[in-house]
């Protein structure tokens, strides 16, 4: 089969660059991004593609060059199922807050709700491939609701999970490590499809870099990658809190490690906690699957890494209040960075928002910059967590545009994500500018400890 059409339900963080990455090197393909937010879309749409309403390094250039030629984004769901030949679903995937597996399960009401529109549109046979996040078997779930239409089409269910790093999201995609596609590998049709889709990424991507297997394997893989990443970080972390009360240094400790060769240095940089989108919500989906074959010592083992980075920002935040001479009420304190890593302007479980929780229940007043994030989303982080009402929100904590007024007259400089531009600012000048004693509390490993020492700062850092 030749995809003539591709539809991409869902214009998030995953389906708006995926979909604009397949567009450029497929121009002979026409792909639609559709999605029922009607400000998202039209952010995507907008004349001024820096506005495009996801921030990642590249992503403007190759929007530019394939949209209204062969990319289009649009609210019109129907008619881009309709006309698809080939439909990814990339809806989001949140746990669960209610019912059965509350605060563990992934929630897949919208990956129903998109098979059951696919299922009431379609008329002529599709490939539906399952994008977002999912716990292992929703394929079968997907099929359940897709060959029960009673209108004759028949549908094959692929798995392709996304393996992007927000911040090098583009470069991930125009170079992976490998494309998985899962299928069903024991039926000619099955096979046919899962070809198909290796054409698609046969475009640009090497034929040694794309591997199938059956769809069950695809599923559990990406749970499995994210798990194995966070559990690094999280080993380190706990490494950190042994290394300041024995006196060794965690960044010495790290490099040690990470030159052998079985172990290498990615992921074990000592920090204040890992964030982002995937990291907890696939850990806890784990755990709840391994909880629901029985599983219990499995469950607990992968349950461990998240209490480890839950109690990671609980220690940093608890550092401040501590090196603050145990109060910060009515203290200045400067964030500088607010979403959960560089070179995104993604805050979900942002290390950032519950950092700042604990020091605004300690009535800490708090001054926000960061170079993508706005003010709009850092008070709706706050906001759901529900500790404070909004207006006490916006009392507390102040939202800036420039970094310098974010540290002029503070007690002390929280940096909680590693933007590159924090490292060309006049430390000199703002550290006139603050109070004295003047702290910085380096949970990203960030700034050079002997530029600080030299300016007179005392340095407090995770791990150090």
């Amino acid at each position: 089969m030749k995809v003539k059409n591709i539809c991409c339900i869902g214009a998030g963080y995953v389906g708006g660059p995926t979909m604009a990455v397949i567009a450029q090197k497929c121009p002979e393909i026409n792909v639609t991004v559709v999605d029922l937010n009607e400000k998202r879309i039209a952010a995507w749409n907008d004349e001024d593609v820096e506005n495009i309403p996801i921030y990642e390094p590249g992503l403007s250039v190759v929007v530019e060059e394939a949209r209204g030629r062969n990319l289009f984004f649009s609210t019109d769901v129907d008619e881009a199922i309709d006309k698809a030949d080939m439909i990814f679903i990339s809806v989001n995937t949140p746990t669960k807050t209610y019912g059965i597996g509350k605060g563990m399960a992934a929630d897949l009401k919208y990956i129903e709700l998109c098979a059951r529109q696919i299922a009431r549109v379609a008329k002529n046979d599709k490939i539906v491939v399952e994008k977002s996040t999912l716990p292992v078997r929703t394929a079968q779930a997907l099929k359940n609701i897709l060959d029960n239409t009673g209108n004759g089409v028949n549908f094959q269910i692929l798995s392709n999970p996304e393996f992007l790093a927000e911040g090098t999201a583009v470069t991930d995609l125009l170079a992976p490590d490998r494309v998985l596609i899962g299928g069903d590998i024991d039926t000619e049709k099955g096979q046919e499809a899962m070809q198909t889709l290796v054409d698609v990424y046969s475009h640009w991507v090497k034929p040694d870099h794309i591997l199938t297997t059956n769809v069950w394997s695809s599923e559990l893989s990406k749970l499995t990658a994210n798990a194995f990443l966070a559990q690094r970080v999280s080993s380190i972390n706990a490494m950190s809190e042994l290394c300041e009360v024995t006196g060794a240094d965690v960044n010495e400790v790290s490099k040690a490690v990470g030159m052998d060769t079985r172990i290498g240095p990615k992921f074990l940089q000592a920090s204040v906690g890992f964030g982002g989108s995937c990291f907890q919500k696939d850990i806890l989906n784990l755990v709840y699957i391994a909880k629901s074959f029985g599983l219990n010592e499995v469950a607990d083992y992968w349950e461990q890494v998240i209490l480890l980075n839950d109690h990671q920002k609980r220690r940093f935040a608890a550092n401040i209040v501590k090196t603050l001479f145990n109060t910060v009420s009515g203290k200045k304190i400067a964030m500088l960075g607010w979403a959960f890593k560089k070179d995104t302007n993604d805050t979900r479980e942002a290390a950032s928002i519950y950092v700042a929780d604990y020091l605004l229940n300690e009535q800490a007043e708090i001054v926000v910059y960061d170079p993508k994030v706005t003010a709009e989303q850092i008070y709706a982080d706050l906001d759901y967590l529900g500790t404070r009402s909004s207006e006490e929100n916006r009392k507390l904590i102040t939202v800036v545009n420039d970094p310098e007024v974010a540290c002029e007259k503070s007690h002390a400089i929280a940096v909680m994500t590693e933007w590159d531009e924090f490292l060309e600012l006049n430390w000199e000048k703002i550290y006139d500018s603050m109070l004295k004693p003047a702290f910085l509390f380096d949970g990203r490993r960030l700034l050079n400890k002997k530029q600080m020492k030299d300016l007179g700062f005392k340095l407090y850092t995770i791990g150090n």
